[in-house]
């Protein structure tokens, strides 16, 4: 189900502008589709390696486009277990498909109760229409 068309509701979000899916224990992670608007095109995407670990709100890479650049950040604690081969070659993938294909990393998770602390899709969309 979709709250709106650019806040789907099967996700968590953070007030980052990051999107999280849980399955199990495995969180695929990914960038807003307000983000990447406001971003414009990307270009580049700096990825962390598998096997490297995150406390939530730490920095684990980057995304440039043409008008800017901005940090990522994890939104829980977790190994990351894939970060997304296809945006290497296509990182616009993330203007394309933001909730799909675009998605930047897999992430195993060490606390999932950290994801009570993420925002619902009706709390997101209220944090974009108050333009935070």
């Amino acid at each position: 189900m979709v709250l709106n068309s650019q806040i789907p509701d099967d996700v968590l979000y953070t007030r980052e502008h990051h999107w999280i899916r849980v399955e199990d224990s495995v969180a695929t992670i990914g960038l807003t589709d307000h983000a990447q608007n406001e971003l414009g095109d990307v270009v580049f995407v700096d990825l962390p390696e598998p096997g490297t670990e995150y406390h939530a709100a730490d920095e684990m890479g980057c995304i440039e486009s043409v008008k800017t650049s901005t940090d990522l950040y994890a939104p829980v604690s977790g190994s990351i277990l894939e970060a997304n081969p296809l945006l290497e070659k296509s990182p616009d993938l993330i203007n394309r498909d933001p909730y799909g294909d675009g998605w930047l990393v897999r992430m195993k998770l060490t606390d999932i109760s950290e994801t009570e602390d993420l925002l619902s899709a009706e709390d997101y969309g209220n944090l974009v229409e108050e333009g935070e």
